[in-house]
């Protein structure tokens, strides 16, 4: 046997060995406890002894215990929080990280708790509240910075969570994340820096929604020739199984871009064909691109694949009514 081997057995074992001892232990004092007037710490001390070994129904008895000992005692009540949350509780969780609020509003880290928990109950208005209120107490942390502007974002309210991304210079240059909601938000308020924004994110790392997010961009901003690359980038990075987006919808922008940069090239047409027998079914969408600037033949291409789109529902009835 490998020395190595020989010392990962031999730590196994001493692990092994500490867990009953401290389980033997937290029994002992357990009982002793139990039967005497013992202190909302000593409570607090077993409860959080049985958290750290992940044996959370234990803990949150004693937890409890210690509450009940001492209802000042605000720990107690924030671990029995954290309890509920590791256990997926998320509502109880919220509620007893803001009855914590509701003593100090100014605690930080049941602000940070309750946030996420807000999260994960989708209650995101709350979340939002929460944030704005620890960052009026901490207004450093870029990791809550950037969970608070995810918030926003999600609340369509672009102009606050680009506000805040700003407010962390080094996480927009250094963290990927951050980048791209920065990029995102960019986006939904069609300024023409969220170009520079997404291409410095691709340059070092590569997604294919978020190339596709970038060619839309690009389009916006009639830069059609770069639009038309970065779709074909997106089309040879993307799944066949994809569905955000469907690889069929990349093959539309990209036909749609072909169109409108050059209405007398068939290619467009022909990567519209490709993109309905894959699956594309938007007639509305395919209807409008007959109001740009094209030429006859490609109205014609265009008008036909219209109609064969209107046909195939009424093949597949047809195809469904045969007994």
């Amino acid at each position: 046997m490998h020395r190595f081997e020989q010392v990962k057995m031999l730590r196994k074992s001493i692990l092994s060995f500490l867990s009953l001892f401290l389980i033997s232990f937290l029994s002992f004092l357990s009982n002793s406890c139990a039967g005497s007037a013992a202190s909302a710490q000593e409570y607090f001390s077993i409860g959080m002894a049985y958290f750290e070994l992940g044996k959370f129904d234990e803990a949150e008895k004693w937890l409890n215990r210690a509450k009940l000992a001492d209802r000042t005692m605000v720990a107690s009540t924030y671990n029995l929080g954290r309890i509920a949350y590791e256990t997926k509780r998320y509502e109880d969780a919220a509620r007893l990280f803001e009855s914590i609020l509701k003593k100090d509003g100014d605690n930080v880290l049941a602000l940070k708790a309750a946030a996420y928990s807000r999260i994960k109950t989708g209650d995101i208005e709350i979340a939002e509240k929460h944030y704005a209120k620890l960052f009026s107490l901490v207004p450093e942390s870029a990791d809550d910075g950037y969970n608070h502007a995810l918030i926003l974002f999600a609340l369509e309210r672009y102009t606050q969570a680009e506000e805040v991304l700003q407010k962390y210079p080094a996480a927009l240059q250094e963290n990927k994340d951050t980048m791209l909601l920065y990029a995102r938000c960019q986006a939904k308020l069609k300024k023409v820096e969220a170009i520079d924004s997404f291409s410095n994110w691709l340059s070092v790392n590569t997604d294919a929604k978020v190339r596709y997010e970038y060619a839309q961009v690009l389009e916006d901003n009639t830069l059609y020739a770069r639009a038309i690359e970065e779709y074909r980038k997106a089309l040879t990075e993307i799944a066949a199984t994809a569905v955000n987006p469907k690889k069929y919808e990349v093959r539309f922008a990209l036909a749609r871009v072909l169109i409108i940069a050059d209405g007398d090239n068939a290619e467009g047409v022909k990567e519209l064909q490709g993109a309905v027998t894959d699956g594309f079914n938007d007639i509305e969408a395919v209807e409008k691109l007959l109001n740009n600037r094209i030429s006859a033949a490609n109205k014609s291409g265009i008008q036909e694949i219209i109609n064969n789109m209107r046909k195939a529902p009424a093949k597949e009835e047809a195809v469904t009514d045969t007994p």
